[in-house]
This record gives structure tokens, sequence and C-alpha cells, in this order.
């Protein structure tokens, strides 16, 4: 994943700033630097380095010697860099993909760069002969960026809160704010280094076609074919890495279908290694054993981690540090990726992880979508939940997975596949036959890629799926908060937490830890995930829909 860190403008000495950048080293294990820039004193750039391509010469921050003005540090993954080489003659000088943003800069600016990068990625830019400072974060927020600025001109950029709440900033007013996804900032630093926003631009929506080329097959009529060949595309391309790729593997039809490529792709492009899979739950999980049937399908190295419930409650605290987060479904979800990640970390030469977070915003997965008054709505809501999904279950995949020094990747939401899909009439995506994915799942039908059973396997939520039928996790953790949270403290959890007062003692227990953790900052989650169309409920877990079927 990487983590960048940087501040503008700092009246406190950098020594004393600099420990910050180390509450994110965990998202680069390989190697750490904080660095001053020449003739910006009270200016710093830190990264933490997870080697994915060219580990010798990818350290950050980044510099080429045909631009020395230009200084950068990026979290991502710049798929089309080769591609952008070839049509604009870009002459690199490591083999590293992020190099790509600087010539991109170089040559047409800030808002050029991002609508050209195919990719995920956070980057902090700074062009030293015009005394600019640009941010960029990718459209749906796959890469995190934070931004802490102050009444009086200092600004600090970090991919996480925890590098910046505890800056010195000399006692003024400060604001820590994510970066929009989808969006490119401008700052001009003055005589004394101090930014003043001078521009903010949305430099792309979720359903507009990108501007690069592509490397997918020329789209026909056939939208089944078009979806089999871009999310063919779309997996093929994030298979770009000197490091061991892997896959999560829920046994669901999104974790599934993206394995089942990787395995495809990965022979077709000369990898000579078998891929592992992995499955988390307790015991009687519904999803270790699906997730088992399509690994041996596959023929992968899998893996299963089995954790207890007691094991499972003992790790909330850590999960909320690392998620940033007090919502209820982010947090029960991260559980089975918690130990999947710190597995594949301890045991396995994996780093990076392929997983399907993305497609149930995308194609209309979840259980409440059955409830949909008409198509029209359903299809709003499908934006609204892709515009979004940097909150819930971007967020919990990247600081889950980061926080063990791995890399995701998403294949679902790829600019090509989504922007395809979100063109399609909204019939064609909504649910069909009592079917939600069904456009998806009939992509694929005849492919033999996945057993049919998998491919047409009923949704069941990750936070759910981990557990068995008769005891759900959150059943679990109703129990256990029951426990640690009073009806007293029910009572005045809204004059306590006046922003997304806590509806149960489950949320309330969540949310006394992010305190703990994050006091004050509680309005980065702008409100709590919950199923449409549900009626008053303030249990978002799928199992309590009617809708829910088992396979």
């Amino acid at each position: 994943m990487c983590g960048i860190w940087a501040i503008f403008g700092s009246e406190a000495k950098i020594s004393e700033q600099a420990p910050n950048s180390f509450t994110i080293s965990h998202r680069g294990p390989d190697a750490s630097c904080v660095t001053t820039i020449n003739h910006f004193t009270n200016c710093c750039l830190g990264f933490h380095h997870l080697a994915i391509n060219d580990g010798v010469f990818g350290m950050q921050p980044m510099r080429v010697r045909s631009m020395p003005h230009l200084w950068m540090v990026y979290n991502g993954e710049i798929y089309n860099c080769k591609l952008l080489q070839e049509e604009f003659g870009f002459k690199y000088q490591t083999n590293c993909d992020g190099e790509a943003i600087l010539h991109c800069y170089n040559h047409g600016g800030a808002e050029f760069l991002a609508k050209h990068l195919d990719g995920v990625f956070a980057f902090c830019l700074f062009d030293t002969e015009k005394r600019r400072v640009f941010l960029g974060r990718d459209t749906f927020g796959v890469r995190p960026a934070f931004r802490l600025t102050t009444e009086d001109g200092f600004l600090a950029v970090c991919s996480e809160i925890k590098g910046l709440q505890n800056l010195i900033h000399n006692g003024a007013a400060s604001t820590i704010e994510a970066l929009s996804p989808g969006h490119t900032e401008e700052y001009l630093l003055d005589d004394d280094n101090k930014a003043r926003l001078v521009d903010r631009e949305r430099f792309h929506f979720q359903a507009q076609p990108p501007v690069y080329k592509t490397i997918a097959e020329p789209l026909g009529n056939d939208p089944l074919a078009n979806v089999r060949n871009l999310m063919t595309a779309a997996v093929k391309k994030r298979l770009m890495s000197q490091r061991r790729i892997g896959c999560l593997l829920s046994g669901g039809v999104d974790s599934s279908l993206v394995a089942a490529l990787v395995v495809k792709s990965a022979r077709e492009v000369g990898i000579d290694y078998t891929i592992q899979t992995f499955a988390a739950g307790m015991p009687g999980s519904t999803d270790i054993i699906a997730a088992r049937k399509v690994a041996e399908y596959l023929g992968t190295e899998h893996h299963e981690v089995i954790f207890s419930e007691e094991e499972g409650l003992a790790a909330l605290n850590d999960m909320v540090y690392h998620l940033e987060s007090y919502d209820i479904i982010t947090i029960r979800g991260a559980v089975g990726l918690y130990f999947v990640a710190k597995y594949i970390r301890e045991k396995t030469d994996t780093v990076v992880v392929f997983s399907g977070e993305g497609a149930d915003e995308l194609y209309q997965g979840y259980i409440y979508f059955h409830n949909a008054p008409d198509v029209k709505a359903a299809d709003r809501e499908s934006r609204r939940l892709l515009q979004d999904l940097y909150l819930f279950d971007v967020l919990r995949g990247d600081r889950i997975i980061s926080g063990f020094g791995l890399e995701l990747r998403l294949p679902f939401l790829d600019h090509e596949l989504t922007s395809y899909i979100l063109s399609l009439d909204p019939n064609i995506r909504h649910i069909v036959d009592g079917i939600e994915k069904h456009l998806l799942r009939s992509a694929f039908d005849a492919t033999g890629l996945l057993p049919r059973e998998t491919l047409w396997r009923p949704k069941e939520s990750f936070s759910d799926g981990v557990s068995s039928n008769v005891r759900s996790w959150h059943h679990i953790l109703r129990e256990f908060t029951d426990d640690k949270v009073t009806d007293a403290d029910m009572m005045n959890a809204s004059r306590k937490f006046p922003h997304n007062p806590p509806k149960s003692k489950e949320a309330f227990y969540f949310r006394r830890l992010f305190e703990d953790f994050f006091p004050g900052k509680a309005d980065l989650i702008p409100y709590l995930w919950m199923p449409k169309w549900s009626g008053e409920t303030t249990e978002p877990s799928a199992r309590n829909l009617k809708a829910y079927r088992t396979a």
C-alpha cells in the first residue's frame, strides 16, 4: 500500500514533527524516509515503502534528473504507465510505475495528470519552481488521503488520520478532512511557505469514460461479452507486480470470480507459481465451506484461517485503531479480513492481494435492493454507494490490509469497467428473477471459470459469512457489548455523541473505542451504513432482511 506524509509551512522544528510520520509505518514495512526539501526548510516529505515494482529505485520522495524541481510522494499503482510512455514519449529513469505521475504533470499539468492515470492513487506533488503543491486522489478513493489545514496556512497531508492528529501547529485552529475522491487540489506557498488553496477540480466522474488509451478489447453490442472482456482486462492489468500475488476468497461470486480470473490470467502472462487463496472464519463459517469448494475447483494453494469468538472480540480495539471508523458494518466486516491479513503477513510470502470489493455497489448486489421501489431508485442508490465507497468497504479493505503491510487490488472498481456498466440501461443492472447481480453472473455463466453453484450462490455479507448460520457474528457482538454498555449510557448517547448518535449498545461501544483513539474526529464519518428501503432498523445485517436466503 505504502504511506505518504507531508507538511508545508511548519513553525515547529521538523525533528519534532517527523515522529508523527511513523504512526503509519505499517503501510510501508520495507523502508522509511522523512526528508526536508532543498531551500524549503520548514517543509517535509515522508514515505513508508511497500516495494511492489522496482524496489531498488522506487523509493520516495521521488525526483528524476530531467525534472529536479519536482518532488513527489504517492501511494498507488499506475497500470498504464508503459502505455503513457509510448503515447507521449516519456523517458523513464526507473521501473517504478509512479514515475508516470511526474512526467504527466510536466507534460500537461495537474488536471491532465490525474485524468490520464489508469490506476489507484493518492499523491502529493511539489513544484518548487512554481511554489505550488498539488494533491490528487483516484475516482473511488481506493487509496486514502487526508489533509490538515490551519487558519494561518499550515498544510499537512497523510494516508491516515493517525499521522495528522498530533502535529504541532502553534494553537491555530485546524481542520482534518479526507481529500475528495476524483479531485485534485492546488495550493500556493507564500514566502514563509504557508499554503493557500487556489484551486480544487473534479477530474473524473464515476460514470465518465476515461480519456486514456485502453488495453481492453474493443466493445461490441453484446453486454455480456463486454462485461467478460472488461472484467478480464481489469484483472490482467492488475497482475503488474514483482511480489507474489494472492486472492481473498469467501466463496461468494465476487471473490470467486476474481480468483478464477487471476488464476487464468496468471498462466497466460507467464506467472510460474501457484496462486494462493485465503479464507477466514469461525468454526462453522459458511464462507469457509464455500471457499474450499472454489479453491479445489481452481487448483489454488488454499489457506483457511480459523479464529474463535474470543479472538475476534479481543481484536476489536486493534481493528478500530486501524480502521479509523466507528461504523458498525465496517467493523463487523473487518474481523475476517483482520485475521487473514495477519496470517498472510506472518505465514506466507504473498504481498499483493486481490479482492472483490465494489461488485455489490456496481451490480446492485446487496439484499436490500430487492426492496427497491423501482429500477430508477435502485440505479440512483447504486451510484450513491459507489460515490461513498471510500467511507466504508474501500476504507475497510485499505486500512486492514495496509495495517499488515500488504497491498489490496480491486478489479471491480476499474474505471473502464465501471463507466461501461453505469452506461447500460438500468433494467439490465437490476435484480432479475429474484437474483441479484444477474448481469455479472450471466456474463460468466457459460465460461466454466467457476462451478455454477458458486456463480449463482446467493449473496452473503462478509460480516455474516465468517460465522455459522446458527450463531452469527452480529449476535456475538450484541451479547458482548450488552455487558459493556449500560442502559444509562444509551439514555445519554445523543448528548454524549450528537453527531451520528449510537442507536444500539454495539454502536455505542464502537464509538467509545473510536473516541479513545481519535477524539473529536467523528465527523470524518458523515453517516452510518444502513440498508435502504428496510424500515426503521438499527441492524445492518443482511440476515435480518426478508429477502435473505441461503444457498
